[in-house]
């Protein structure tokens, strides 16, 4: 912390932040706040990186004890970094709410006013209200790991660790972009990379002196993989983020350019680093050299940590004034960009914005997908490419909806939002549930037998765990996705998801996990779904549509004028009223669930007809096997029930003839 903290101070003199009143017509906030604020941000930083890499290092990288998943030796010792670190997070997020107010307003700490004008600045400002949820989510993990006791527990605190790391994006040096949006998702991977990488190494270098040799090999060995995922991450998010603050080469040469740069140097090195990591080290460790992880992890984490001390001080420093710098437009202010032209027909086409979180996101799963196709094909498995086809086809749908024109027009056009939305939660959980990820997955990935969890086990336990057995019941999905999207729509949630750029991604996800899981629990077979019989899927099926469409059609009927003050902001000079187009939205609400349905109708018919066919060969297997066991248990039932009705007055052959598929007397003619 202390070398973070004097890169940043460091960095931050060099732009000269740390002197008084930097910006002209702005009051002074004191020397208190000057320098206390890239410290106190310096510290809360690594906090945060290291309680996400020691959560991340006992959640996947040290080895355990088969059958025993309880967090001794070193995994407590690393939970116990994690609280530690989560409370310094969580404590600086509070004082960084008081200090970036006095530096925002001017206000010196303990000025008439103050502590009123912090409180305002919590409840009422964006950037006080993510400083809150950061502590808050900080906290969380601090009394999480006082009760966590097994493996499974610290992946709900991994989960919470990652969302916080969000909450320091939308904080950042990134946050005062004009493309706020794209410099936030920039930021955001930047930061997971970082977390991963520094975190991870200073949490294995932490409880190194813990671990035999052996066990300290097999964990460098799984952190080398992930540290080359993070190189990747952080060097692509870092160029392009950069890319949108420094528009001109000669910005280099600024203040703010110069200490860009020198996060790239830190960047090639930790790359050169990394590689004579995994070339040299891990054998050596594995024949006992300790040492020799010492002095590299030393060298990693001191350019790590500089390179974090450098994220600060970009934070507190102002990037260049971009060409053409003027005046933002109300469309470059609420959006992002310029606002779309008229939406025609081929526009549905050829418009287009990358979103660079769902863009990688897509990439990554379409990729890992097919490496474990090939990785199945290659040991001689078999692999379904109607599967492979469907997965590529509903993550392409879903490119398209969060990067073409569904997400242009979205957020100026409700007509254009509702395709977005029927797009994610209908079309493309269809193709993705018949893609069978899962079963994929559990077929292709390697199985751990020393007590850790990769991939493989934590997908296992996710699916076969409580909380997922609640969601994938069938009538709780079909609730979630009925009961959510009216909710969504009818409450300030709607327009909160057209303002925040955290509440679109949440829009987003919920539309695309409430879709898959309603559509697994009809039509998927990955393991973990308690799935009802045939009938009771069609039944389900209807119902969930039919309100679906009551939605569609009540909307259309409606005077309400949804989120009216957002699209009501913009004074479109084209297209239809907000009337007109609301109309035409909840129209294709209605209309566009016809194909999935389809799709869905289908696939389900098709399973129906495959179980009975199965179930009819089980049974004939059965006869087999048993020389027709169970059809001389149903003859002899037949033959009772005969036997009763003749001391009735009624023949035995009169009873043979009702039997349905019986001739005559013959009782063991047909089979049933």
């Amino acid at each position: 912390m202390l070398w973070t903290t004097l890169i940043a101070l460091a960095g931050a003199a060099l732009t000269d932040s740390l002197t008084g009143a930097t910006i002209s017509g702005l009051p002074d906030p004191g020397p208190i706040t000057r320098f206390s604020l890239p410290v106190v941000q310096a510290v809360r930083d690594v906090g945060a990186l290291v309680t996400l890499g020691a959560l991340l290092a006992i959640a996947t990288c040290l080895p355990g004890v088969k059958d025993d998943e309880r967090l001794r030796g070193p995994r407590a010792r690393l939970l116990a970094l994690s609280q530690l670190s989560a409370l310094t997070w969580a404590l600086t997020s509070l004082l960084l709410i008081a200090l970036t107010y006095s530096d925002a307003s001017g206000i010196r700490i303990g000025d008439p006013g103050f502590a009123d004008g912090v409180l305002l600045f919590a409840r009422s400002f964006d950037l006080g209200t993510y400083l809150v949820w950061g502590a808050g989510l900080a906290t969380l993990i601090a009394i999480g790991a006082t009760f966590v006791q097994r493996v499974g527990g610290t992946g709900w605190l991994l989960a919470l660790s990652v969302a916080g790391l969000w909450t320091l994006a939308l904080t950042g040096h990134a946050a005062g972009t004009a493309n706020h949006e794209e410099a936030v998702n920039y930021q955001f991977i930047h930061l997971l990379g970082i977390g991963i990488w520094a975190g991870a190494l200073a949490a294995l270098a932490w409880v190194r002196r813990d671990l035999s040799a052996e066990h300290l090999a097999t964990a460098v060995r799984r952190f080398s993989v992930l540290a080359a995922w993070s190189l990747a991450g952080v060097g692509i998010s870092g160029v392009l983020g950069a890319a949108l603050r420094i528009p001109r080469l000669s910005d280099l040469w600024t203040d703010y350019g110069v200490l860009v740069l020198l996060k790239v140097g830190a960047l090639v090195l930790l790359g050169i680093a990394g590689w004579w990591h995994r070339r040299h080290l891990i054998g050596r460790l594995a024949d006992g050299a300790p040492r020799a992880f010492a002095r590299l992890v030393s060298a990693e984490l001191v350019v790590l940590f500089a390179a974090a001390g450098l994220g600060v001080a970009l934070n507190r420093s102002a990037p260049p004034a971009p060409v053409g710098a003027g005046s933002l437009s109300l469309a470059e202010t609420e959006l992002g960009r310029p606002f779309p032209p008229e939406l025609t027909g081929s526009r549905w086409l050829t418009e287009w914005n990358i979103d660079v979180l769902f863009a990688p996101l897509t990439l990554l799963l379409v990729a890992s997908y097919l490496l474990a196709v090939v990785r199945l094909r290659r040991r001689g498995d078999t692999w379904p490419w109607a599967r492979t086809l469907a997965w590529v086809i509903g993550w392409l749908i879903f490119f398209w909806a969060t990067s073409g024109a569904p997400a242009v027009y979205g957020r100026v056009l409700f007509s254009a939002h509702m395709v977005q939305h029927m797009t994610i939660a209908m079309a493309v959980p269809v193709f993705l549930v018949l893609g069978a990820p899962i079963t994929l997955a559990l077929r292709a990935l390697p199985a751990r037998r020393d007590g850790s969890r990769g991939i493989r086990e934590w997908l296992l336990a996710i699916v076969h765990s409580r909380p997922a057995a609640v969601l994938t019941n069938p009538i709780v999905a079909a609730v979630i996705f009925v009961v959510g999207m009216m909710a969504f729509y009818y409450s300030p949630l709607f327009e909160l998801s057209m303002r925040a750029h955290t509440g679109h991604v949440l829009m987003t996800f919920h539309f695309l996990l409430s879709g898959y899981v309603l559509v697994s629990c009809l039509i998927g077979t990955d393991p973990g779904i308690k799935r009802p019989s045939y009938p009771l899927r069609l039944l389900l099926m209807m119902v969930t549509f039919a309100f679906h469409a009551f939605f569609a059609i009540a909307l259309m009927a409606s005077d309400q004028i949804l989120a009216e003050d957002w699209f009501a902001m913009f004074d479109r000079s084209w297209g239809e009223s907000l009337a007109d187009d609301q109309y035409r939205g909840a129209s294709i609400g209605w209309a566009f669930g016809e194909l999935p349905l389809a799709i869905i109708a289908l696939s389900l018919l098709a399973g129906w007809v495959s179980s009975d066919r199965r179930e009819r060969r089980r049974f004939d297997r059965n006869e087999d096997r048993t020389g027709d066991q169970e059809l001389a248990a149903y003859n002899a039932f037949l033959q009772r029930i005969a036997e009763g009705t003749e001391g009735r007055g009624r023949s035995r052959e009169s009873v043979v003839a009702e039997t349905p598929g019986a001739e005559g007397s013959d009782t063991a003619s047909e089979p049933r």
